[in-house]
């Protein structure tokens, strides 16, 4: 148990060095770093778009249906459409706003395991990462809109920056004093 702690630190003093050779290198390289990250959206995107195949699979299996029918379905479930109500514009859809992700991720995750009780490991990896992509999403895109937006805000005259919600950001202000 007492081993576990200096492993600990220094897996934080490693990716504090990762993320300052990130910072690093995107500074340096920006092209490559852009390069980088389309490739890893592109991925992303088709890991999602072959787990959703997946989930209309196992859809239609339970449903004995067609993948067809099975996607028309979800499809309409889930689908969100244009509506023009008192002047402003709006996305309506079937499912209430907080419904949504909670009925995606129990989705996912039922195919999750469905597939490990199937012993298929490789749809279940595909399903896992997804599954947790979409539970982790929100505060990972909380906190990358945090920590780029206060770097915004810090320079745009008279605006206040919103609160600090980052730990991991060390402040201070420094004022010179005439002698």
């Amino acid at each position: 148990m007492r081993q576990s702690f200096p492993v600990l630190s220094l897996f934080i003093c490693r990716s504090i060095q990762i993320l300052g050779f990130l910072v690093k290198l995107a500074i340096g390289k920006p092209k490559l770093v852009l390069a980088l990250v389309v490739a890893l959206l592109a991925v992303l995107a088709g890991t999602i778009t072959y787990t959703g195949y997946l989930v209309i699979g196992v859809v239609a299996e339970y449903l004995g249906t067609g993948r067809f029918v099975a996607g028309l379905l979800l499809g309409i479930l889930f689908a969100r459409f244009p509506s023009v109500s008192q002047g402003k514009l709006r996305l309506v859809g079937l499912l209430p706003k907080p419904v949504r992700r909670p009925l995606m991720v129990t989705l996912v995750a039922l195919c999750l395991l469905h597939f490990v009780w199937q012993g298929e490991y490789v749809p279940a990896l595909f399903t896992g990462f997804v599954t947790t992509f979409l539970v982790a999403f929100p505060w990972l895109r909380k906190t990358l809109f945090d920590r780029v937006s206060s770097s915004f805000f810090r320079f745009m005259p008279g605006r206040r920056p919103p609160e600090r919600s980052d730990d991991m950001v060390i402040e201070g202000e420094f004022k010179e004093r005439k002698e």
